[in-house]
């Protein structure tokens, strides 16, 4: 699909999509309303497009003009930030339906701040983006293809030009990260390893100009990384740690650390997960999908940040070697942890990784994991858990999950909870019991984090979607780009 902005108006495509405010269309396209004997605003007049945001309603051109037909979309009044999303994602899901090839899509909302434009330019080409994705490089005879080839943006004004451009700039790059995200998630777990993962991390890096460094097993027992070890070796397929270094901002900013679990699948281990859905835990490591997700994000839009990405990734596999509950480890600090269950597993790889990134004297350090299915108790699978400990860090990731509207709320995450991880054996244990699952395993994490400013995003319910509609869904790679934006100097 290949974007462009015009302005004037194209003289021929098969669609022009027109934004309705209320039962107002936009100034300029009153005079295409009377050329084609005011049957948009008839329309609206009686009703035939709902009022209600995101009603859409396809009308008939005449042969004459250029355009094949126009695609009214209802966004309401007044519209504010998430009634454009809404009308966005109706466009969108009505155009890949559509036989439509080219399309003319009106980004206007002149009574509004520019920078509205701008959002609408953004919330239409990432929509577009989400609702055009497909995962079907498996299938020997995959479904046809959407025939939309090239949208462009009308930018009525020339004034309107520039907000037009950061939309869709941003909306792409948000988009493509997304979809990066969803493509690593629904690979097989035989073809999406912790080496694919390396793979793909270096290819980012090669493309978009950032480091990679890729630390292989030895590196890793030199480091003394014994909890994140202790997980790996039961699996044949070695571990891979994987660190980017993204350097866009002066020298002196400290860098932000994004942190993602990478378990490529999760049997559970010795504590052997049913085998019910367990096809599902090829999603496991889809807070590493975020890591890399976002790093190309940032590095398409050129964000002027510093940013360092960490994925310790590796398979959680029974077999005669394998770490068994009750087994005592020691991690990269010197802490030793009791493992009682094999299938709290994230934690163990993740205190490896908050422990490494002490080296980088980062700004904020942010985890991303599908670690707990207590979050998706506590939350469903429409918002992610946020623990941290700093308020303010917690408040910005907040404010962005507001703006990108992908949901988080903020846990608890008192001292008392340390209580539930003692253990008579060593320093800690892995679980905490079944009250506040969620909440104890970040306490768990949360002991390693005591030299930097941290948060953790639990996604185990927001990362994919079972059912029918079962895959990867990008979050909350909007989330933390939207973060990264503000951050910037």
């Amino acid at each position: 699909m290949e974007f462009t902005i015009v302005s004037p108006a194209p003289e021929h495509a098969d669609c022009v999509v027109l934004p309705v405010l209320g039962e107002k269309l936009p100034a300029f396209a009153k005079e295409l309303d009377i050329t084609c004997g005011q049957i948009f605003s008839t329309a609206i007049k009686d009703g035939e497009l709902a009022a209600k945001v995101g009603s859409t309603l396809t009308l008939g051109l005449p042969a004459s003009l250029g355009y094949k037909r126009v695609l009214l979309v209802q966004l309401g009044k007044e519209p504010n930030a998430k009634e454009i999303r809404i009308a966005a994602t109706a466009v969108a899901k009505a155009l890949i339906a559509s036989k439509n090839s080219s399309v003319c899509l009106a980004v206007s909302l002149a009574q509004y701040k520019k920078q509205d434009n701008e959002i609408l330019a953004q919330e239409f080409v990432q929509a577009l983006m989400l609702e055009s994705y497909r995962f079907e490089q498996f299938k020997s005879e995959p479904a046809p293809a959407s025939k939309l080839d090239i949208v462009s943006l009308l930018a009525p004004k020339k004034s309107d030009l520039e907000a037009v451009e950061a939309g869709l700039v941003y909306g792409l790059g948000v988009g493509h990260g997304m979809n990066l995200t969803r493509d690593l998630g629904n690979l097989p777990p035989n073809v999406c390893t912790p080496d694919y993962l390396a793979a793909t991390a270096e290819h980012l890096a090669h493309t978009y100009d950032f480091s990679c460094d890729v630390l292989e097993q030895e590196e890793l027992e030199a480091l003394k990384m014994g909890s994140f070890l202790s997980v790996a070796k039961g699996s044949i397929v070695p571990p891979k740690f994987i660190v980017m270094e993204y350097r866009n901002a002066d020298k002196k900013t400290a860098p932000t650390v994004l942190v993602g679990k990478g378990i490529t699948f999760d049997s559970g281990g010795i504590s052997l997960k049913p085998g019910e859905g367990m096809d599902e835990m090829k999603y496991d490591m889809c807070g590493a999908a975020t890591v890399l997700g976002v790093f190309r994000a940032v590095a398409e839009l050129d964000l002027k940040i510093n940013l360092v990405g960490v994925i310790p990734s590796c398979e959680n596999m029974p077999n005669g070697n394998a770490v068994k509950p009750g087994d005592i480890v020691t991690s990269m600090n010197g802490t030793t942890i009791e493992i009682l269950n094999t299938d709290a597993e994230g934690r163990l790889i993740l205190c490896d990784a908050l422990t490494y990134v002490e080296r980088f004297e980062p700004a904020a350090v942010i985890d991303i994991a599908t670690l707990t299915g207590a979050c998706i108790i506590a939350l469903g699978h429409t918002t992610s858990g946020l623990y941290a400990n700093d308020d303010d860090l917690a408040a910005d990731l907040l404010k962005a999950s507001r703006q990108a509207d992908d949901k988080a709320w903020q846990m608890p995450l008192f001292d008392e909870y340390q209580e539930q991880l003692k253990s008579n054996f060593a320093d800690v244990a892995n679980i905490g019991g079944r009250p506040a699952g969620s909440i104890t395993a970040a306490a768990f994490l949360s002991r390693f984090t005591k030299k930097y400013k941290w948060a953790h995003l639990d996604i185990a319910g927001t990362a994919w979607k079972s059912g029918a509609a079962k895959g990867a869904t990008g979050r909350p790679v909007p989330l933390l780009v939207e973060y990264l934006r503000g951050i910037q100097g």
